[in-house]
């Protein structure tokens, strides 16, 4: 069903992520990224993958086309379930946002369920260049442009391995895959409303002829590099001047630079914090905590304590009174 060419290449790629041998999910919504995904894992790894839908229940067909897809996972013998998502109160706003939380939830609860450590999902180039684009308008650092990492953790559960095999193939190659398998993707509606920030910067990307959508992936990857060689280099500064007690810690600011202090202040709130989502500090929280830090001030975030000074102390923060 797959030509040698393409499943060749495809199997270079998942081999890299994940050895040959071991079991793993795939995430199939039946677009045609997913529904080429699952096809291609089918054929290079039989009997070693499960698929999942996930039903957000958000729209009338939604059940129906999980069922397809299932249907087509029984023609290639891949065992597949259908997550079906209740709302108590269906979203009005950040939908895209809510419903990718609940997804990952969804998909997490099925990998423990399934004994499985690992979910390939069908995120590509063209995606990866969307990505890169709407980080740049927002003000990134080098950690939010570098884009979506080929291997990574479950979005909230950092047991689990997120994999995406197909970062470095074209949305038109993908659908190339399905169309030489006969087969008709589902056409999400949500994929060309507007109202979404993805698709608008979709829509730029194709009127924009002299844009390189892979070029712009390849820069993610490298932006990639360069921010592993800084969280190299924030290790050291780490091992060089933080002391580590039991529940407090002390870090004495030498001469590094400000992106190196943001991450070793982002260290100490997420092995402290106790409060929101510590390991997932927003680029403000952290360049005000660094102006008090700098200025000798003290200030909680995060549930956690930190005192300026010449050397800045992170300590659990006193409980709250009512």
């Amino acid at each position: 069903m797959v030509p040698e060419g393409t499943a060749n290449r495809f199997r270079a790629d998942l081999d890299a992520l994940i050895p040959p041998g071991t079991r793993f999910g795939v995430a199939v919504s039946g677009g045609a990224d997913s529904l080429a995904l699952l096809l291609l894992a089918a054929d290079v790894r039989p009997g070693e993958i499960e698929a999942a839908t996930v039903d957000h229940g958000l729209r009338a067909e939604s059940r129906a086309e999980a069922e397809a897809v299932g249907d087509l996972c029984e023609q290639l013998g891949v065992p597949h379930a259908i997550l079906a998502i209740e709302w108590d109160v269906p979203p009005s706003t950040a939908l895209q946002e809510q419903a990718r939380e609940v997804r990952y939830g969804a998909l997490a609860g099925w990998l423990g369920e399934q004994s499985l450590a690992s979910v390939a999902t069908a995120h590509h180039a063209d995606d990866q260049a969307e990505t890169l684009l709407m980080r740049l308008n927002r003000g990134s650092g080098i950690r939010g442009l570098s884009g979506m990492r080929p291997l990574a953790a479950v979005p909230g559960h950092p047991n689990l391995q997120l994999l995406r095999p197909l970062l470095g193939w074209r949305r038109t190659e993908l659908e190339g895959v399905c169309e030489q398998a006969d087969l008709i993707p589902i056409q999400d509606p949500s994929n060309s409303n507007e109202r979404f920030e993805r698709v608008r910067v979709r829509r730029a990307l194709a009127d924009a002829d002299w844009l390189n959508q892979a070029a712009l992936a390849r820069s993610a990857a490298n932006l990639a590099d360069a921010d592993d060689a800084v969280e190299w280099a924030a290790a050291m500064e780490w091992t060089r001047f933080a002391e580590v007690e039991e529940g407090a810690m002390t870090y004495r600011p030498a001469a590094a630079p400000a992106e190196i202090l943001r991450r070793i202040v982002a260290r100490a709130i997420e092995e402290l914090g106790t409060e929101g989502s510590p390991g997932d500090l927003r680029g403000r929280e952290l360049d005000r905590l660094l102006s008090d830090l700098q200025a000798g001030n003290t200030t909680t975030l995060r549930g956690v304590r930190c005192a300026g000074g010449q050397r800045w102390r992170f300590t659990p923060a006193p409980p709250r009174t009512s």
